[in-house]
């Protein structure tokens, strides 16, 4: 084969091969550590497979978290070496008896919520009605704890619905120490509630998602039952660390339960904005456009010696 023909076939490989690849995400995309939208089975390991599976028909899992059972349900090992990161995920409540509480968060390998470390998203049937909870644990065990409680907060309770379907989010800012909790209606959009507590250390340490009730020593026969879907943690992209906006403090007091060093203030609550990222795809099939091109000169120049 001629130098002009191999020189034109790899030119042409290389083309398509561009052109076939995905969309990579560049330098200022989230890198995503774990997702699963339970369409197949995600192997969760739990040790109450009766009341935590996967189920294929609804494309979700299921949960039953009583407690006093130590039942639990987590991913598989997420390689997570520290720094700011996002959890979120769909969750549908249908039942919730006084004194039950779901939770679901980013915890270590020994899944209790009260020691640690971990970030934990919660909704309960308290003495305060169906609230919702943001609770951390450092690797100190130092705790600290918001609910959506008007005592807790300062602000308006406010409580959620069975049966309705919310998108919950935890964001952890490395900079700042501080984890926002926000949840909203899935179906139409509407912000539910949405809080934050600094974090006296920073939080590292965690890595698996996991829901259940380690730790929990309420009474039994009570319990917290529904399904969860769309899970996906993020961390930003190294290339592009965020700087954090500072936060106007306001008087009303943290709430936190077992801590030994309590925060007297709370960040006033600002949104975080959401940061739309371009695809790198344009700029691929730039590159392909312009290999493709060498490639037609190439062989208009060969044909020409001939």
């Amino acid at each position: 084969m001629k130098p002009q023909c191999i020189f034109l076939t790899l030119m042409l490989a290389v083309a398509v091969i561009i052109l076939a690849c995905p969309a990579q995400a560049d330098s200022g995309t989230p890198g995503v550590l774990y997702q699963s939208n339970f369409v197949t089975d995600p192997h969760w390991t739990t040790n109450n497979p009766s009341s935590d599976y996967w189920d294929p028909t609804e494309e979700m899992y299921h949960f039953a978290i009583q407690p006093s059972t130590g039942n639990y349900a987590y991913s598989s090992p997420i390689n997570y070496n520290g720094g700011s990161f996002t959890l979120e995920y769909d969750v549908i409540i249908e039942q919730m008896d006084p004194g039950a509480t779901f939770r679901m968060g980013f915890t270590s390998d020994n899944m209790d919520f009260n020691k640690g470390p971990n970030v934990i998203t919660a909704f309960t049937n308290s003495k305060y009605g169906m609230i919702m909870i943001l609770h951390t644990v450092t690797q100190s065990a130092i705790q600290t704890e918001v609910t959506s409680d008007t005592s807790s907060y300062g602000g308006p309770t406010v409580t959620y619905q069975l049966n309705t379907t919310y998108h919950v989010k935890a964001d952890y800012n490395n900079d700042t120490n501080i984890v926002t909790e926000t949840v909203t209606n899935k179906q139409t959009g509407q912000l539910l509630w949405s809080y934050y507590t600094p974090s006296p250390s920073p939080l590292k340490g965690m890595n698996r998602v996991y829901l259940g009730n380690v730790g929990d020593y309420g009474t039994m026969g009570i319990y917290a039952v529904g399904w969860i879907d769309n899970v996906q943690l993020m961390v930003p992209a190294s290339a592009t660390p965020a700087t954090p906006t500072p936060l106007p403090i306001s008087s009303q007091p943290t709430y936190a339960i077992n801590q030994t060093t309590m925060v007297s203030t709370l960040a006033t609550y600002t949104p975080i904005p959401t940061v739309t990222h371009k695809s790198p795809l344009s700029e691929m099939i730039a590159f392909a456009a312009l290999g493709i091109i060498g490639v037609i000169v190439v062989a208009r120049s060969a044909n020409k010696k001939r």
